[in-house]
């Protein structure tokens, strides 16, 4: 089960593999109650405002999760665009306006046009997004994320987009993450390293708590470069106040999946939607269903993850979970 199993939202990924960049958009064209929570120290984000329980907006349009750091906001205007073209946003005396709410990755290390994702990117994943079920690994979001980058670059790995779901209590409950953490993915049920810092000799898992506490790490280097994005969402009836509280619960799947997490370098932020098709459920029982899909979703994004060939001095071979050697 991936997101576009909550009847009511569309995904779509556009991906540039010559700057190994991309964005990815989550579509809820007829209208979504959100909700969302910062986690993180050093967040990239748009319209976020939005979100809170406290303002006006009862839904939005659209998602955008993109790669480009503050550059890869530029992405959202091609999203509201291809909303606008076909009619879909909020109401208002002159025009329908789309709201699209985002949040950015850092993926430079890569990426050094400083020009995409643009809107051009942001365009055609809409015109990409379907009710498919969601393809994971180095594409749209995830297409120059790493992991494990707090003993410095070199001794990184490449890291995934992914998606997971449940149906339980009679609802749906499914997430997608983009995680590009400073530290380790790991996987929440096991606590099997996934990727994360490497060894000297690149050959095996350092483990990032232990490198701290071996005093190895280079925060100062590495600020604001990292960050997980997550997406909860549901098929049960929620309004805003709710839906915000579930985000906000979600964001324990991070914890349980990235060690360590919401560092004061990582730019973490949880998104929440409610696209009300199915029956009232208390949110509590949504909020630990969906930590629970957001935990497996940062896991499925590392293991479907491929090794990416030395690109130049700086950025050198960044493998993967399916070919590092196991203990």
């Amino acid at each position: 089960m991936t997101l576009t199993d909550i009847p009511g939202l569309l995904v779509g990924h556009a991906t540039d593999e010559e700057h190994r960049t991309g964005c990815t958009v989550i579509l809820c064209p007829e209208g979504a109650v959100p909700g969302g929570e910062v986690v993180g120290f050093a967040p990239g984000t748009r319209e976020t405002d939005l979100l809170q329980p406290h303002t006006r907006t009862e839904e939005i349009h659209g998602l955008l999760l993109t790669g480009g750091s503050a550059y890869g906001l530029a992405a959202a205007t091609g999203v509201v665009r291809w909303l606008t073209e076909r009619g879909y946003g909020l109401e208002t005396i002159w025009a329908r306006v789309p709201l699209v709410p985002g949040a950015v990755v850092y993926d430079l290390f890569y990426n050094r046009s400083l020009g995409k994702p643009d809107e051009a990117m942001g365009y055609q994943a809409a015109m990409n997004a379907s009710t498919d079920p969601v393809r994971m690994g180095c594409i749209g979001a995830g297409t120059g994320i790493t992991a494990g980058k707090l003993a410095g670059i070199d001794r990184a790995m490449k890291s995934g987009l992914g998606s997971a779901g449940i149906e339980a209590c009679g609802v749906k409950v499914a997430a997608l993450a983009v995680p590009n953490p400073l530290g380790d993915v790991v996987d929440p049920d096991t606590g099997e390293v996934l990727a994360g810092v490497r060894t000297l000799d690149g050959k095996g898992y350092a483990g990032a708590v232990s490198v701290i506490q071996a005093g190895e790490s280079f925060f100062s280097l590495l600020a604001g470069t990292n960050t997980v994005l997550g997406l909860v969402a549901t098929d049960a009836k929620l309004n805003k106040v709710q839906t915000s509280r579930v985000a906000k619960m979600a964001a324990a799947g991070i914890s349980r999946a990235i060690r360590p997490a919401h560092t004061m370098w990582d730019g973490d932020y949880v998104f929440a939607l409610s696209t009300g098709q199915g029956p009232e459920v208390d949110e509590t029982v949504v909020g630990v269903l969906a930590a629970e899909v957001l935990g497996r979703a940062i896991a499925e994004g590392a293991k479907a993850a491929v090794t990416v060939p030395r690109q130049s001095e700086v950025v050198p071979e960044m493998p993967a979970y399916r070919d590092m050697r196991r203990p």
